[in-house]
């Protein structure tokens, strides 16, 4: 009885899954298009906003702090902090201990870009959320109580 028990619990998670999958699939193509769009407008591509939010929930980042979180070479997160900075979007400032040690931080310019985009995004998913049946409803928040941290 028990292994039928918990073979039914895994079969309900698997589905509960897929349908969460289908749903961030669905809105992922949503919000990267108009991500896309408000981001091409101020000439950012999605690693530089994707930095941007990185160094919003943070005070700085050094090089290889950015470069880690990435994914990429201390020279390539270079480059990006580069064509940030040239956009006026994050500064570079040195370390009090070490003026040798090179921290980043997003500007006030950064800090508002990513507050607008967040708000274009949650209205994306608000309209999506709301067309939402029971069941898809009720599958988003058993997802969102498994990945709340407690």
């Amino acid at each position: 009885m028990k292994s039928s028990t918990a073979n039914q619990s895994r079969v309900a998670v698997q589905a509960d899954a897929d349908r969460l999958a289908d749903f961030v699939l669905f809105t992922q193509r949503s919000c990267i298009l108009n991500l896309s769009n408000e981001l091409n407008r101020g000439n950012i591509s999605f690693p530089q906003f994707f930095l941007l939010a990185y160094l919003s929930s943070e005070d700085y980042l050094t090089m290889s702090d950015i470069a880690k979180k990435m994914g990429h070479s201390t020279a390539a997160a270079t480059g990006l902090v580069d064509r940030l900075e040239k956009l006026g979007y994050v500064e570079r400032v040195h370390a009090a201990e070490d003026r040798r040690k090179i921290m980043v931080r997003i500007t006030h310019k950064g800090t508002e870009l990513v507050a607008h985009m967040r708000k274009e995004i949650a209205a994306n998913l608000a309209d999506m959320m709301s067309e939402m049946d029971e069941e898809e409803a009720e599958t988003l928040d058993h997802a969102r109580r498994a990945v709340t941290p407690r």
